[in-house]
């Protein structure tokens, strides 16, 4: 099993230690809601240097990059990041990432731990262009520093003015006396804050900076079950849960990041592009419990008579809206708010209502 450059951290600090994504990974401090609203109201550190790195690089790296990934990385300027997915060509999704451009012949992909082996052959596989492609995952940390407070905590920490950064924009910052660090305003948990790149070297520095930086803002250490509750309330799909290789992105709401432009050819375009004119017969909802009941994954979706419609994908208690709350896939004809369905849990049909995402509001 891996271990981040931060687990000694991490286990000083209490944290219930478990494995995820071949990595040994705190889920847990003090207790999810508490690390949830601490994340929601103030700032908190997540630990996600188990994600994967890919450089592209050299003349055909946007040729590349346009390939393999569904939205239009032509659109992106330096200092611009993009979140897109790569399809496969069996009409799935290989995995959602971020694209960084950080030029016109440099561009950095951000892919889930649990599929760097997987997306890094997918890449090579498709590499028919010639780009220049290096794995730099096991060299790079990474931390996510999300929640309100959070850049103004930052901002002690570089001379580089970032509160003025814009959503899902980086800089490349002296931050903490290390050099070339990227700090992007991005993370999955919809609370605002930022993301930080930087050599595992520098990670003790690093880590111990922020703390200080933050102490007074009540900056607190938060693992994956906090996480996922974010970004469930904000309806972030989860690769693994909500999408996979047998999800089209037409079909998980995912049309906003696949661009189909004349100049753009990628992997699998026109069966995605027929989905998105003739409609799919399935897609990926946010519902609420009405009844008593939290949703798990895997539980069936039922219709008012009990016939099973679809499973719920992802599901909680949302710390945030003191409601259960989950999504899954539907046929289409039940995917408009408000329409009536059930949640089997323990062998009880509970009722529940479809709704639009995000849950959180803010």
């Amino acid at each position: 099993m891996k271990h981040t450059a931060f687990t000694s951290f991490h286990e000083a600090m209490g944290a219930k230690m478990v494995p995820f994504a071949g990595f040994y990974m705190p889920v847990q401090y003090e207790g999810l809601n508490v690390e949830h609203e601490t994340v929601r109201k103030g700032v908190g550190v997540f630990d996600v240097s188990h994600m994967g790195e890919f450089w592209v690089k050299g003349p055909k790296a946007l040729d590349f990059v346009q390939w393999v990934t569904s939205n239009d990385a032509s659109k992106l300027v330096d200092g611009k990041v993009q979140y897109s997915c790569f399809p496969n060509d069996k009409g799935g999704i290989v995995d959602d990432l971020l694209v960084y451009r950080i030029d016109a012949e440099t561009y950095l992909l951000v892919v889930n731990a649990a599929n760097i082996d997987k997306d890094w052959a997918w890449c090579n596989s498709q590499n028919k262009m010639g780009a220049t492609l290096y794995n730099a995952s096991d060299e790079i940390s990474q931390l996510a520093i999300q929640g309100p407070l959070a850049l103004k905590a930052m901002q002690k920490l570089t001379d580089t003015p970032i509160l003025d950064m814009e959503y899902y924009t980086f800089r490349k910052v002296t931050f903490a006396g290390v050099k070339d660090v990227i700090l992007s305003t991005t993370g999955y948990t919809g609370a605002g804050g930022c993301e930080i790149y930087f050599a595992n070297e520098d990670a003790p520095k690093i880590w111990e900076a922020v703390f200080a930086a933050g102490a007074e803002s009540g900056i607190k250490p938060i693992g994956l079950g906090a996480r996922d509750t974010l970004r469930l309330e904000m309806g972030f799909c989860l690769y693994g849960n909500d999408i996979n290789d047998t999800t089209s992105p037409i079909e998980a709401g995912l049309g906003w990041i696949t661009k189909f432009t004349d100049e753009k050819d990628f992997i699998n375009k026109a069966a995605l592009l027929k989905q998105k004119t003739e409609g799919v017969t399935r897609k990926l909802v946010g519902f609420e419990m009405i009844d008593k009941g939290i949703p798990r994954q895997h539980y069936a979706i039922l219709d008012a008579e009990g016939n099973t419609i679809g499973e719920v994908t992802s599901g909680t208690q949302a710390p945030s809206l003191k409601i259960a709350i989950g999504m899954g896939y539907v046929p289409a004809a039940f995917a408009k708010a408000d329409t009536e369905v059930f949640i089997s849990i323990r062998d009880k049909a509970l009722k529940a209502k479809v709704v639009k995402l995000p849950f959180y509001k803010g």
